[in-house]
């Protein structure tokens, strides 16, 4: 028999949400994109539906990722995506409201926390936490942060990156990037336009990204790619083939701004620590850390090791499955349960 309240950790992305669930483990990974009828403002799709409609649209209906660089921007739509998350997983009845953890940003505001807080909850969340993203990101990685030792995550995310260095379960020193994959599209998506003469979608800019997008120019190899969009000449449908190289040439800006701030963080890594993050490296998580290169690039500008995590792009919602099984323990008598030190120091007061 199912029962009424249980556990869901929820890895509330910018381009994906995973939901983890206890006992389960990983039981949703969808697109945040959200489909909205603007006549009458009802949800027609949510997800992988929603996302095969970007772009592809009639007037009345807008489909739409309603968090940017890692925050809300359009609180209804992500109450209703929410909501829909949380009350797929099959077997879920009208009376479920998990225990919640959600992920966000290392730096973000009270204001920005709060309305993901509130609409977690009237999304149907019972008691809900909140996770630091690259706290997150190092216990679905694995990595051992309660050690008095140094460790460094760099977790590039659709919206944002957060780098941090982490000792005895808390965050020694951060930085948080509203620079992620959706800058790279965008940058892709700018340079071919600019460069080529040719107007592309979302979606074809992700694809270029995803397939011959390229960080290290030592890794370049003449990839090619043919791309369809509209010519900026005649207006007309045209088709082009790029290189590895254009995209190389197109995404140094965000890949100089990531460079500068791990530079920045480990600058301002106290000395023990920091000399802990040279033997141990720097481990990546999220999708931003597939694009190619992008491990060597780091590890040639700091001079560190750098390793990709196993499954880089479920670490976040891994991890906050762990902090949900150490949210609470059994005190000496047995009776009385009360959260462990480790989630006290990681989790903000549920609401």
């Amino acid at each position: 028999m199912l029962s009424l309240s249980t556990d869901m950790g929820i890895d509330l992305g910018t381009a994906n949400t995973l939901v983890y669930m206890k006992d389960r483990g990983i039981v949703l990974r969808e697109p945040s994109v959200v489909a909205i009828n603007k006549n009458n403002g009802q949800i027609v799709a949510v997800g992988n539906k929603a996302r095969r409609m970007i772009g592809r649209t009639p007037g009345n209906i807008v489909a739409i990722r309603p968090l940017r660089e890692g925050v809300i921007a359009d609180y209804t739509a992500t109450e209703k995506m929410l909501h829909c998350f949380i009350s797929k997983p099959k077997g879920l009845g009208f009376l479920f409201r998990p225990r919640v953890m959600i992920c966000m940003p290392a730096q973000v505001t009270n204001v920005e926390e709060r309305s993901i807080r509130q609409a977690a909850i009237q999304a149907g969340a019972g008691r809900t936490y909140i996770i630091k993203e690259p706290v997150a990101a190092a216990l679905g990685a694995g990595l051992n942060i309660s050690a008095p030792s140094g460790t460094m995550v760099v977790d590039i995310g659709g919206g944002t990156t957060d780098i941090a260095v982490l000792s005895l379960n808390g965050i020694v020193c951060s930085k948080s990037l509203r620079v992620g994959g959706d800058k790279f599209d965008e940058a892709i998506a700018r340079y071919i336009r600019k460069r080529l003469n040719l107007y592309i979608g979302e979606r074809t800019s992700e694809k270029i990204k995803m397939e011959i997008g390229i960080a290290d120019q030592e890794l370049i190899a003449n990839r090619q790619l043919e791309v369809q969009g509209r010519s900026l000449i005649n207006g007309l449908p045209r088709a082009l083939t790029i290189s590895d190289c254009h995209t190389h040439e197109a995404i140094q800006e965000p890949l100089e701004t990531i460079i500068g701030a791990v530079k920045e963080v480990l600058e301002n890594t106290p000395p023990e620590l920091a000399a802990d993050v040279v033997e141990r490296g720097i481990t990546l998580t999220g999708g931003g850390c597939l694009l190619k290169g992008i491990d060597s690039l780091l590890s040639r500008h700091t001079g560190i090791k750098v390793f990709i995590a196993e499954d880089p792009l479920s670490c976040v919602a891994l991890g906050a499955g762990k902090a949900l099984k150490m949210l609470d323990v059994l005190s000496a008598n047995g009776k009385k349960k009360r959260p462990v030190p480790f989630i006290q120091k990681l989790v903000h007061k549920p609401v």
